[in-house]
């Protein structure tokens, strides 16, 4: 790997954050802008949505020059996004995509589930072969100096949501649940199909390992994000009846499992969530613009995943550098350094080198009050 110094000690660093077995401080993802760092050059900027998300010599590029002007800290490393937008499976199954500046959108395409034919891999989907393409040829020029991630390709009900809405969905789930339950399987039983293709294609070649998109995580063999989103407008029985058993079937068939909760309206589910063995860490996040993940009212909820043998993923921000290492001392006084993973956004080289140097020093094989 080109651009990382340290990287056979963050793999093992992430080895044992997946067994739960970590020594030293917590992973850290640190990325910090070098001094006199080059700006983006006007030529390796995307000119249109097309040239944004579908050139991948321009995004490679890019990237490269994002590594060269950036400083892997702690547990980071480089590895670039090739994503058509969170939930790109509602595409391949017959959504079309709006691209915007910051976000993806999926049309919707479903006028009555009673109407459609089962829901299966399609590999002459149109938007499938172009996404293959794009991330095939990130690889080739990406080589081995930094990873290319697999896709945030999503799952379960919020492909459902997708290719039906928000407020159809809804519905359908208290109007025709047979039904909704023959759906949700469906796309369990497609998501690897698409998800083992672009693994084939991103995979490193001397330990099969790979990483996912968004969260910065690695891991040998297949890693990824699970998510319900759309658990935010369900009842903990209708996610126990429609979501768990979906889950866990995928689970069972990824190396790496991180479960990504995403906000208040969806802490409900919690207990569901951890009776699932097979995911290893929790994501949480308080939703749009909310407090970071160092806040004390979300301590419910890291409580119940130590309990239940979990990693922990958290995103810092709030605040300055300062405030980011006084929120974590707290976390880290309670549940120990083990099995811990703190992602902050990137930063000055100054913030970094404060961070990291108050984590060598203060965040290192702390136990923790915090009795399981």
């Amino acid at each position: 790997m080109k651009y990382k110094q340290n990287w056979e000690e963050t793999k093992e660093k992430f080895r044992n954050y997946w067994k739960h077995q970590n020594t030293g401080r917590p992973l850290m993802i640190v990325v910090a802008e070098k001094e006199g760092a080059a700006p983006l050059p006007e030529e390796l900027r995307s000119k249109d949505m097309e040239d944004k998300y579908m050139n991948p010599e321009r995004m490679v590029a890019s990237y490269r020059h994002w590594c060269e002007n950036h400083e892997f800290l702690g547990e980071s490393f480089p590895n670039m996004s090739a994503d058509f937008g969170p939930g790109s499976i509602a595409a391949y199954l017959g959504s079309d995509i709006e691209f915007q500046d910051r976000t993806v959108w999926f049309t919707e395409c479903v006028e009555d589930w009673e109407e459609e034919g089962p829901l299966k891999f399609d590999p002459e989907n149109a938007w499938f072969q172009k996404h293959m393409e794009v991330v095939k040829k990130c690889r080739e020029l990406a080589g081995d100096d930094f990873y290319v991630a697999i896709p945030d390709l999503m799952e379960n009900v919020d492909i459902l949501a997708s290719l039906r809405g928000a407020q159809n969905t809804i519905f359908d789930l208290i109007d025709e649940p047979e039904e909704m339950e023959k759906r949700i399987q469906e796309v369990t039983d497609v998501y690897f199909e698409y998800y083992d293709r672009f693994y084939d294609l991103v995979k490193d070649s001397k330990d099969d390992s790979s990483c996912y998109t968004v969260f910065q995580i690695w891991g040998e063999g297949k890693t990824a994000k699970l998510q319900c989103d759309f658990s935010a407008m369900m009842s903990p029985t209708q996610y126990r009846e429609f979501i768990v058993d979906s889950l866990r079937q995928q689970a069972k068939k990824l190396d790496n499992v991180l479960y990504h909760l995403d906000g208040p309206d969806a802490i409900k589910h919690v207990d569901a969530l951890m009776e699932i063995e097979e995911i290893d860490a929790l994501q949480w996040t308080s939703g749009d613009h909310g407090p970071d993940g160092t806040l004390e009212d979300w301590y419910e909820i890291y409580d119940k995943a130590r309990r239940a043998g979990k990693s922990l993923w958290i995103k810092v921000y709030t605040g300055t550098v300062d405030d980011w290492i006084r929120n974590v001392d707290r976390l880290v006084q309670r549940y120990g350094s083990h099995s811990m993973l703190l992602y902050f956004n990137p930063m000055s080289m100054a913030d970094a080198k404060k961070l990291m140097a108050y984590a060598e020093e203060h965040w290192k094989d702390v136990k923790g009050t915090f009795e399981c």
